[in-house]
């Protein structure tokens, strides 16, 4: 679970103190929010879910009430009893297996579109959240991509998260490549296939991979950056997967953005690609998308106090200067591409990209070019900021 921020990995302070100040430890809150002062992380899923049957050792949870683990452990104690068949749990207990450090989890009454949206409704407020990870949803294979797709929806509503989808069980080539072709979106990224791993009553159970893939984005996070494509890297804590794929399957899958997951003689099994839903070429990979999201993130976090400023002249400048310092540190930081800053990005906020249309809104936009690791061309953007928060639209062509 990576900071966001300098090339040090500094954090990004939202107030006067962070959890860098405190001693270590495990810190648990029924009801937890990203209070005034903690530390800017990312890497850091929220677990839509049925519970397990079996309740918890501790308190009952609270529906459509975020639960805080930074264990595996605490599942049982403050979530239920895991069973043979508990999705969510397998999904939890992937995600610390591979690195995750700390995580959400929000329980659904049942699978289906009221429940869902009210879950993901509570979660609007949950601002140190930026992945969504619903292995529940595959349940119910009917309504399963439409289920998807709110939740991809809500990720693009929110502009500063992204889902892991899953694959259904025992879908073929065409049919997961169907999957891509019923979600839109550029929030989202798709697995495929499911994997074998140990049953909570022994032998072994097929279950949905977003747990493990999140525990990946979370380790790649923590030892790179965001930047860093979650791929080529080992799943922990699986034994199997539920079909093998060769080269060939993934010469096929890959233009329908499917993300493989393959086994590697003597390397273990992998993630074995980073590819978003968007059929933008600007948006192809998931570790490009999540600069930006990860951008919004700290301006969200960082200039909050803009919507009180006047939009003048005065005002642009600063927002060009703190912009251009943030995405300077991501350029030491190997994030973006080039020789010199120059090369790797620029920011232009002016009377340019504030018209007087834009001002008439209450909107400040920014335009922001970025020239990630791959692809190496500016992917151009503009970030606006405006009542309802900040958002990013685009790629746009540059002024």
């Amino acid at each position: 679970m990576a900071r966001a921020g300098t090339s040090s990995r500094s954090s990004i302070r939202v107030g006067a103190g962070y959890f860098g100040q405190k001693h270590p430890g495990v810190y648990l809150e029924r009801e937890f929010g990203l209070p005034v002062g903690v530390d800017f992380w990312t890497g850091v899923p929220v677990f839509l879910g049925l519970l397990p049957k079996d309740p918890p050792l501790g308190p009952p949870p609270r529906p459509n009430s975020p639960i805080f683990l930074s264990l595996w452990s605490q599942f049982q104690y403050h979530v239920g009893k895991p069973k043979r068949g508990d999705f969510l749990a397998y999904a939890v207990r992937g995600f610390f297996e591979n690195g995750g450090q700390e995580c959400f989890v929000v329980a659904l009454k049942e699978i289906g579109f009221d429940a869902l949206t009210d879950a993901l409704s509570a979660m609007e407020s949950l601002d140190s959240i930026d992945l969504v990870c619903a292995p529940d949803l595959m349940k119910d294979n009917d309504a399963a991509f439409e289920l998807q797709q709110i939740v991809v929806n809500h990720c693009e509503t929110m502009g500063d998260r992204f889902a892991i989808l899953d694959s259904r069980l025992g879908n073929s080539n065409d049919q997961v490549s169907h999957q891509w072709s019923e979600i839109d979106g550029k929030n989202g990224a798709i697995y495929y296939p499911w994997i074998k791993v140990s049953g909570f009553d022994g032998g072994l159970e097929l279950v949905p991979p977003c747990g493990h893939v999140a525990g990946v984005y979370a380790r790649t996070d923590n030892s790179i950056g965001v930047h860093k494509a979650p791929a080529n890297e080992v799943l922990h804590g699986v034994w199997d997967l539920e079909r093998q794929l060769t080269n060939a399957d993934q010469d096929k899958l890959n233009p329908n953005r499917i993300n493989c997951l393959r086994s590697f003689p003597g390397s273990g099994i992998k993630v074995w690609g980073a590819r978003t839903l968007s059929g933008q070429p600007a948006w192809t990979y998931v570790n490009v998308r999540r600069i930006f999201l990860t951008a919004v993130r700290w301006v969200q976090a960082n200039m909050s106090d803009i919507p009180f400023e006047p939009n003048a002249p005065k005002l642009w400048p600063r927002i060009e200067r703190e912009l251009t310092t943030y995405f300077n540190d991501q350029f030491l930081a190997g994030a973006l591409k080039g020789r010199t800053p120059q090369e790797a990005f620029y920011v232009k906020c002016d009377a340019e990209t504030n018209t007087p249309e834009h001002r008439d809104l209450g909107q400040v936009v920014a335009e922001i070019g970025l020239a990630p690791t791959i692809p190496y061309e500016f992917v151009v953007v503009r970030l606006i900021h405006g009542a309802k928060g900040i958002s990013i639209t685009g790629p746009v062509y540059p002024q």
